[in-house]
């Protein structure tokens, strides 16, 4: 039985406590940064986390020649598929595990784990700039958003909390595709539900986009 991490955001110091504490093949000292540690592990997850987690890959296999890290970006809800099947070894995440589904899959796969919260991230919430929206209360978000919406024209939110009418415009959506963490979360908090959204928007699991 392995034990293993779950990293809310990952930072350099959490990556090299996780690589000495999983030690999945690795051997060596007591992992505080002199090149004695070897091996392999593996992290999937969060795109938000990735560039962190890649950043604190690099930086450990510098210090690290014979540690082999490879780190995915399968999305938080992806990521903690593979981590619950036991098929990596810290799972990036911008929210907690889900205890009603996936909790229950890594204890009848014998994963334990530890979580470890390093940092909070805020969602920002982008208009086009020929949409002149100020600001947009979470009810509005709401209405716009859920899978029951019937929005069709941004005019229809409204007034702005300064009173200004929301301007005209036909409702064009783009958001985090379903394995995300930023959806998870998004539709929880604003929508009232977990994975409630309308069905015409434009998902992308790439946060470049």
């Amino acid at each position: 039985m392995r034990y293993q991490w779950l990293a809310a955001c990952v930072a350099a110091g959490a990556l090299a406590l996780g690589v000495t504490a999983c030690g999945n093949s690795s051997s060596g000292g007591s992992g505080g940064g002199g090149g004695n540690l070897s091996g392999a592990v593996a992290v999937d997850g969060s795109s938000t986390v990735f560039p962190f987690a890649q950043a604190a890959a690099e930086g450990l296999q510098g210090q690290n020649p014979d540690v082999k890290v490879t780190v995915g970006e399968s999305g938080t809800g992806g990521g903690f598929e593979k981590f619950c099947a036991g098929e990596t070894d810290i799972s990036d995440a911008s929210r907690p595990i889900d205890a009603e589904k996936e909790v229950p899959t890594c204890e009848k796969n014998g994963v334990q784990y530890a979580e470890v919260l390093v940092a909070n991230d805020g969602i920002a919430i982008v208009t086009n700039k020929g949409l002149t929206v100020t600001c947009l209360t979470t009810d509005q978000l709401k209405a716009l958003w859920n899978s029951k919406s019937t929005v069709k024209d941004y005019a229809q939110l409204g007034n702005q909390p300064d009173g200004m009418a929301v301007p005209a415009g036909k409702v064009s959506l783009y958001g985090p595709g379903t394995d995300s963490g930023t959806f998870d979360f998004y539709t929880d908090k604003i929508n009232g539900e977990k994975g409630d959204t309308r069905k015409d928007y434009q998902p992308s699991e790439d946060d470049n986009v």
